[in-house]
């Protein structure tokens, strides 16, 4: 087949093709409801010949309200010109309300807010650390001669005195030989007694020349030999008898005893380094923590003083109080690596609240500041010219007050200047106000339950912004 028979095949693809993207662009344009339309409006001279072409190739005809907004400006939708939602958004009816649910109404009446009372009182300086439990005493009981361990005496975990028989090794190849030194000991005791009966007889003798000089000096060096071996067999009897105590395994320090590790009937050494059990004094105790070597002075200001610092232990979360002591000492030297020091505080430790090697978080209580201002924390601003606050005036306006802060203790913080006692400060709706505001107090809150309001505040103004966000969701696809 030549070519020319082939190009009537080739203009037929090509035709269908055409038509097939055009009834294809057809259906993709098709007449929807007015507010589509309004949406995809054409806005120019060849969008809008194209729409037209497209709509007589479909074989459909606009109607009558699609053709004025497909020919009309986007911003000429109205004849008058005229956005409905933006004229009722910014009609005096409208104006300065809130478009959606949870808007701030931020018109020129009274601003709602939470106020605070300034008060005298005592701030208390604390350094708080981390800290480790730490025995007194962790002695681990081990045998100090190998045996069969023929009997157990204590039970896991129960409070021994010192003392307390705990363990017993078999004692009977101790007590042979302790048999065997004693009659060792007799038998040397024998030959001194003859040795020293002899050397009489010689000095007799001697003294009147019937013997040689040299055979007493024999028997006076016999004699010394024999005592020398008396001390000898003394010291292997009380070798023997030491041996038969070490049989006898009593506690050494006064504490609670851990897990077995050994079980009776098994043949203990010296060298095991388990041992038999280990005993941890725990009643008292001590904690060891450290503080930045900067806060080192002010401690051992107060302790030259002659001070007893107070120590509290928290648990992990900080919200239980487990035990109250004193501090004991600091250490001689400052860890360079971290830039700390350690100090070492005692607790009596009656209930065992306490476990060693258990973490604990230290309040260690340095000094107490007397009669300052105090207001709770949450008043307190932070800005580029300092802390500040919003001071509530008897007109019902608030003044921009800038503060001196000091120490701080929990939700409450000193006030060195700026405020007196008995003034009132924001410490909730603070994102509304600027220096002149009208404020009306809803709520006098007190030390130590600022932040439980705080946090109802902030729940209820999260709760708001998710509804004005789901409402504005809605208007969007609305729209």
């Amino acid at each position: 087949m030549s070519v020319a028979q082939k190009v009537p095949a080739f203009r037929y693809i090509f035709w269908l093709g055409l038509v097939a993207l055009l009834a294809g662009g057809a259906w993709f344009f098709r007449p929807q409801e007015q507010v589509w339309l309004h949406k995809f409006r054409p806005q120019s001279a060849w969008s809008q010949a194209l729409w037209s072409r497209l709509a007589s190739a479909g074989g459909w005809d606009p109607p009558a309200s699609a053709s004025r907004s497909l020919v009309q400006p986007q911003n000429q939708a109205d004849p008058q010109g005229a956005d409905p939602i933006g004229d009722q958004q910014h009609s005096p009816e409208h104006r300065g309300k809130p478009r959606h649910k949870g808007d701030v109404d931020r018109g020129d009446g009274p601003v709602p807010v939470i106020a605070a009372t300034a008060h005298s009182g005592d701030i208390p300086i604390s350094l708080d650390a981390l800290g480790t439990v730490t025995s007194l005493a962790m002695v681990t009981v081990r045998p100090q001669l190998s045996g069969y361990l023929t009997q157990v005496a204590f039970t896991e975990g129960q409070m021994v005195k010192r003392g307390d028989f705990l363990a017993q090794i078999d004692p009977r190849p101790y007590q042979i030989s302790l048999e065997q030194a004693q009659g060792q000991l007799a038998h040397d005791q024998a030959l001194l007694r003859n040795a020293k009966i002899d050397l009489e007889r010689y000095t007799k003798l001697s003294a009147q020349d019937s013997i040689a000089r040299q055979q007493m000096d024999t028997q006076q060096s016999l004699v010394q030999q024999d005592q020398g071996t008396i001390v000898s067999d003394q010291a292997q009897i009380d070798t023997a008898k030491l041996n038969l105590d070490y049989c006898h395994i009593t506690a050494p320090v006064t504490g609670r005893i851990g897990l077995r590790q050994v079980d009776q009937g098994n043949y203990v050494q010296t060298s095991e380094l388990a041992g038999i059990a280990v005993i941890a004094q725990i009643e008292p105790i001590s904690i060891i923590f450290t503080i930045p070597e900067d806060d080192i002075p002010m401690v051992q200001r107060r302790l030259r003083a002659g001070a007893t610092l107070a120590v509290t232990a928290y648990d992990r979360s900080q919200s239980t109080k487990l035990a109250t002591g004193t501090l004991n000492t600091i250490d001689n030297q400052i860890d360079p690596s971290t830039g700390t020091v350690k100090l070492r505080a005692q607790f009596d430790n009656l209930d065992q609240a306490l476990f060693p090697n258990q973490f604990v978080n230290v309040s260690l209580l340095v000094d107490v500041e007397h009669n300052d201002t105090v207001v709770p924390m949450a008043a307190i601003q932070h800005g580029a010219a300092g802390d500040y606050v919003y001071l509530v005036r008897p007109d019902g306006t608030v003044a921009l007050r800038q503060v001196r802060l000091g120490q701080g203790s929990g939700n409450d913080v000193a006030v060195l200047s700026g405020l007196a006692p008995d003034d009132q400060v924001v410490v909730d709706g603070v994102d509304q106000l600027r220096n002149g505001s009208k404020v009306t107090v809803t709520k006098l809150a007190t030390s130590g339950t600022t932040g439980s309001t705080t946090t109802d505040s902030q729940t209820t103004e999260g709760a708001a912004t998710s509804d004005a966000m789901s409402q504005q969701a809605d208007d969007n696809a609305a729209y």
